[in-house]
């Protein structure tokens, strides 16, 4: 494999874990000690990191090194959600046929309808990110 076949992998998985954990370039940057500059050649795969740092994303990522050095399509479809129970209590959802809503905007659904889902979704994730700031 080149190394332009292998920044290539590196940045797509980068940009996954990135993406999974809700966690900007700088963000990453600061947490493994390097300049915000590293983080934006690696996820654009201009350059590969050391090792070292690939350790340290592992371990802030909770991930094995091969999750972010090899081409792994299955771990993007299987880990869309990071809990077991999510996941479930969400194909439940997809497959009840009146609240598919949620994920599959229907063209007769009335724009208020969108807008409550939208609005729910957003304080849900706001309480789990310690925002909650409705007092409830």
């Amino acid at each position: 494999m080149s190394e332009q076949e292998f920044n290539a992998i590196f940045s797509k998985r980068l940009r996954y874990y990135l993406n999974k954990n809700d966690m900007t370039q700088v963000e990453l940057a600061k947490k493994i000690g390097v300049g915000s500059t590293s983080v934006y050649n690696w996820c654009n795969g201009i350059k590969t990191p050391r090792m070292d740092k690939v350790d340290a994303m592992c371990k802030l990522f909770n991930c094995k090194r091969s999750d972010l050095i090899e081409d792994k399509l299955e771990t993007e479809s299987a880990d869309y959600y990071l809990n077991e129970e999510t996941a479930k209590a969400a194909q439940e959802i997809f497959e009840n046929k009146e609240l598919r809503l949620l994920f599959d905007t229907a063209r007769d659904a009335k724009p208020e309808d969108i807008q409550t889902a939208h609005s729910i979704l957003l304080a849900l994730k706001r309480k789990e990110r310690g925002n909650d700031d409705t007092g409830c």
